[in-house]
């Protein structure tokens, strides 16, 4: 069971602070430093425990630390004693579901109900909730029939999320027949959903179906046509790779690698080292040997402990 695409979920800020403690508590987690935060509104909370603002931050600066079982704490207290609160269920079942993630699959059925109930909840309260929605559209597909699995609820809050957002119903939509594997529908609302949305989020659903389903030749095209719209540097890297794993269309990997790394910054994510490799293993497919061993010699010297670089030095030199 993968970790539900919505539980990359706890957004921190709220509002005004209400004291210089949550106003520092809320810049801490702005900058990702979560332990001074936890530090921080732990102390606060000592002497205001019914600060509803400051138990939910603390819950949001445990759960971005993965300590679930405090951030179900917080939650939960969340939940008591604001019961009509659509977004405190819906954080509350987000923490018990990453909690689920974390443990055995024995043990996880025992989360089953109650992060179930918190989601319906947070829907029944809260008819808008998109990220509710989300979440009960994987939760439904995920789980097992024996244990309340069902395609046709995951269906219908698929349906509730397009009247809200035709973007999130058609991917969610996606979602669900490429899990039940009909690709051929996933394919057909995913592009449903480049059609009126277009996002990047939109474009990979469908690259990413594509790789599954062994079509790299599809996977570039519709990377290139992303690249058309939204002219990110991370695409070269994108085509590159597909062109290298998939042995087609490598002069073509080639000249988007090399762009990929002449215009690289921190934002495009994958390392410089990454393009490096792939370009070795574009050279390997065209046989030229000391090219490839170049290529990969940058890629090991830049990240030495990645065990594929070092595999893919191995294979070169067999060549």
């Amino acid at each position: 069971m993968r970790p539900l695409f919505i539980f990359i979920l706890i957004v921190p800020f709220i509002g005004l602070g209400q004291s210089s403690t949550i106003d520092t508590a809320k810049q801490f987690l702005q900058n990702k430093k979560y332990n001074q935060a936890e530090t921080a509104l732990e102390a606060y909370l000592i002497e205001a425990p019914n600060d509803i603002e400051g138990i939910e931050l603390l819950g949001d600066a445990y759960g971005q630390q993965e300590k679930w079982d405090e951030a179900i704490e917080s939650y939960k207290k969340l939940v008591e004693q604001k019961p009509y609160v659509a977004n405190y269920h819906y954080k509350y079942g987000g923490a018990l579901g990453m909690k689920a993630l974390s443990v055995s699959k024995l043990r996880a059925v025992a989360y089953i109900g109650d992060i179930k109930s918190a989601f319906l909840k947070a829907a029944e309260l809260d008819a808008k909730h998109v990220n509710t929605r989300w979440a009960l559209v994987e939760l439904y597909m995920q789980l097992p029939g024996i244990v309340g699995g069902s395609k046709s609820k995951s269906l219908k809050y698929a349906e509730e999320l397009e009247v809200l957002s035709k973007v999130d119903g058609y991917l969610a939509k996606g979602y669900i027949y490429e899990y039940d594997n009909e690709p051929e529908l996933a394919e057909e609302y995913y592009k449903k959903a480049i059609k009126i949305g277009g996002s990047l989020t939109c474009f990979d659903k469908l690259t990413h179906l594509y790789e599954t389903q062994k079509k790299p030749e599809k996977a570039i095209a519709n990377i290139e046509e992303a690249q058309v719209k939204h002219k990110r540097n991370a695409l070269h890297y994108q085509i590159g790779k597909v062109a290298a794993e998939y042995n087609l269309q490598l002069d073509k990997g080639e000249q988007c690698l090399q762009i990929y790394i002449k215009n690289y910054s921190a934002a495009d994510g994958v390392p410089k080292a990454w393009a490096h490799y792939r370009l070795a293993q574009i050279q390997k497919h065209k046989g030229d040997k000391s090219e490839a061993l170049k290529y990969i010699d940058l890629a090991i010297a830049a990240l030495p402990k990645i065990e594929v670089f070092q595999e893919e030095k191995s294979d070169i030199l067999k060549l």
